[in-house]
């Protein structure tokens, strides 16, 4: 057989600059990447690294001449005369050039251009550890390759993850998005076993991953994480993984015994200066369960006046508001940065003289005292002024036992989500509380009794508030309760507790100290407790002076805290139930719009994965179920919480008959549009065939 004929390689050699023109057949006419700035900053650093591929360009009668058109590396020479054009380099200075001949100018430049391989973002990944390895920090790197340090931090990220799932990676069995989602745990060992665990099951979607890499920790969004802050943790020796790809700042507290530690330190700690005040009792917890000061009563202490200079600079400050809303009020476009954080400090300020100190009449700090807990933004909570029903009839003598015990000690109590008490260690009481695992059940099952009588506690809530806002129908139900007592031998046929005080809840669901409807009962509490006078002796004066709509109010609100609708298995008064729902009917209760949702804390994980279907169904129709009914139940109940989002639809218990909102179950099927669908969609991670 013949030897093939031989290659002969295009001629290189240098020519100078000032001989070269660029074509303008070159075939990249949009520029991409990096700038010509950068792309000759990198040239002075490193000189050219890849030659340019020119053609001679003949003369009149197509004889050559000493002048070349560059026809592959336009780039390069753009950087080039930039860097001529700075005086950093010789007009006249060689350049590295392919001299080409045959073939046609433009397939030489498509050719230049297509046939290039990118390097693979592993390696990368590899090349920046390379360097870090030889030396170099982070800042360096990113200076010499025109990348920002957070993006060179990134890629070192992804470059420490377990060496095992970097191969993965390369072989393209894995995203880059998952290998991500790896670098937020330092562990290789567990990063193997977590995708592994992936792996064997369906959902291999980023957010599952880091869902199970940080299964065992706390979120630095976590109130009690927000409490002690992240620096003082981080001193203390936790350990916090980050989210380096994260617009947010993710990250996970470690050390969960740690964090419990340091919040019962601090909280000890603020109770402590409490104590200093001469509180009979101060209680400490992470959270009280809603209604923990019902049945005592609230000593209001004086706001302290604010002096001339104060007065002033509010008014000053008010005026300085006003000033910049008139200014921008015709416009729709967005505040301007700096008059944005102006506003934002303005109103800071201003709350800063809401929150003016409370000064107490030392009397009653002597019989009364202080919840310490941390409210759902990580701060302080303080609630002075609560006197206990035993302490009320307090003598000289208890009063200077009363000092003597303040004087030497805080009273630490757990307060759990039953309402109950008990004094222990602060770490321990500051532990929290979980809802007992419930066993999956097949087929649709009544509600367990404490789930229903969680979501009555909602609807109790949301009764009290709607019932304040109507002084009409309170008056009506108030009536009803008392000629009940009146005229009938057993009055029970009522859900109004008329005893004049609020009763506690029997039971505490996930959400509902902070659902808008306690948040709004609270706050309607605290502004009558403001106006009302200190001394019982003065309020039938004060009720006769007041107006007729404020007096209104004040009946409804104080009708309202006696309503009960909770469904309890051990008092089955279906009077009081049917009043309830007779109740809700006049009030035109709607849950939906009092702020419940369905979510899978509060109900879409407490039920079998029947009701969780009949619910997509009811709301959305059989073709949304059918999206989610090969689920795993966890999964099912997240993603059904996504579908449900907007409906308005509400379980049995919750429901008010004739309202319109999600009250009643869909009898037909529910047009569904092609966007419907489209929108209701899964992820593409839980389409896939199991």
């Amino acid at each position: 057989m013949a030897n093939p004929k031989k290659i002969t390689l295009s001629q290189s050699r240098d020519i100078p600059f000032n001989k070269l023109v660029l074509s303008s057949r070159n075939v990249r006419r949009v520029q991409a990447g990096v700038s010509i700035e950068d792309l000759a900053e990198d040239i002075a650093r490193r000189t050219l690294l890849q030659s340019l591929s020119v053609r001679p360009i003949p003369g009149e009668d197509d004889q050559p001449t000493d002048q070349y058109e560059v026809q592959a590396g336009g780039r390069r020479y753009r950087a080039l005369e930039l860097l001529i054009k700075q005086k950093r380099l010789n007009k006249t200075a060689p350049i590295p050039c392919v001299i080409r001949e045959d073939g046609i100018l433009e397939e030489d430049s498509l050719a230049e251009n297509v046939q290039r391989q990118a390097l693979h973002p592993l390696d990368q990944f590899r090349a920046f550890q390379s360097l870090k390895d030889q030396g170099l920090g982070d800042e360096e790197i990113a200076a010499r390759f025109f990348v920002t340090p957070q993006i060179v931090k990134q890629r070192l990220k992804l470059a420490s993850v377990s060496p095992k799932l970097l191969d993965i990676y390369a072989t393209d069995e894995m995203t880059l998005e998952q290998l991500m989602a790896f670098t937020i745990s330092g562990d290789p060992a567990r990063q193997e076993q977590v995708w592994e665990t992936v792996k064997r099951g369906y959902n291999d979607a980023p957010y599952y991953i880091k869902k199970l890499l940080t299964e065992n920790t706390v979120a630095a969004r976590d109130k009690r994480a927000l409490f002690i802050g992240i620096n003082a943790y981080d001193a203390a020796g936790g350990v916090v993984l980050r989210d380096l790809f994260s617009q947010n700042d993710d990250g996970w507290l470690q050390d969960v015994a740690l964090l419990e530690r340091l919040v019962a330190a601090k909280l000890t700690s603020e109770a402590e200066t409490i104590k200093a005040e001469s509180w009979r009792w101060v209680q400490i917890a992470q959270d009280f369960p809603y209604g923990h000061t019902g049945g005592l009563r609230r000593v209001m202490g004086e706001m302290q006046p604010l002096s001339d200079e104060e007065q002033a600079k509010r008014e000053a400050l008010r005026d300085e508001m006003a000033e910049i809303e008139e200014r921008y009020s015709d416009t729709d476009e967005e505040l301007p940065e700096e008059v944005d954080r102006r506003l934002a400090e303005i109103e800071a300020e201003l709350d800063g003289f809401e929150d003016r100190p409370v000064t107490y009449d030392p009397a009653e700090i002597a019989r009364a005292g202080a919840f310490v807990s941390i409210d759902g933004d990580g701060r302080l909570k303080a609630e002075r002024g609560y006197v206990r029903p035993e302490d009320e009839a307090q003598n000289e003598a208890d009063g200077e036992a009363a000092d003597a015990f303040v004087r030497d000690h805080v009273e630490i109590v757990h307060v759990g989500a039953d309402g109950e008490t008990r004094q222990v260690d602060p770490v321990t009481a500051l532990s929290g509380n979980g809802h007992p695992a419930e066993e999956e059940e097949d087929g649709i099952k009544p509600l367990s009794d404490r789930l229903v009588m969680e979501l009555t506690a909602h609807r109790t809530l949301a009764l009290r508030d709607a019932l304040a806002g109507d002084p009409d129908i309170a008056f009506i139900a108030l009536l009803h309760g008392l000629a009940l007592q009146t005229f009938y031998r057993y009055a029970t046929d009522s859900c109004l507790e008329i005893t004049g005080k609020s009763s506690g809840f029997s039971v505490q669901g996930p959400d509902l100290k902070e659902c808008p409807s306690a948040k709004a009962i609270e706050d309607r509490q605290i502004n009558w407790e403001k106006q009302l006078p200190d001394e019982p002796d003065l309020l039938w004066e004060f009720l006769c002076g007041i107006d007729h709509d404020s007096r209104m109010a004040l009946f409804a609100h104080c009708a309202s805290l006696t309503v009960n609708a909770l469904h309890e298995p051990w008092n089955r008064a279906q009077g009081r139930r049917r009043h309830a729902d007779q109740l809700a009917c006049a009030l035109s209760l709607d849950m939906s719009a009092a702020g419940w949702k369905p979510t899978a804390e509060n109900y879409l994980n407490r039920v079998p994965k029947a009701r969780i279907l009949e619910a997509v169904t009811e709301a959305k129709g059989d073709a949304a179920a059918e999206l989610i009914d090969h689920l795993k139940k966890s999964d099912m109940a997240e993603q059904a919480e996504r579908l449900l989002e907007g409906t308005g639809w509400l379980p049995e218990p919750l429901r008010t008959s004739g309202v319109e909102s999600m009250n009643a179950p869909n009898t037909d099927e529910p047009e569904v549009s092609e966007a419907d669908v489209s929108a209701a969609a899964l992820p593409e991670f839980l389409t896939a065939a199991e």
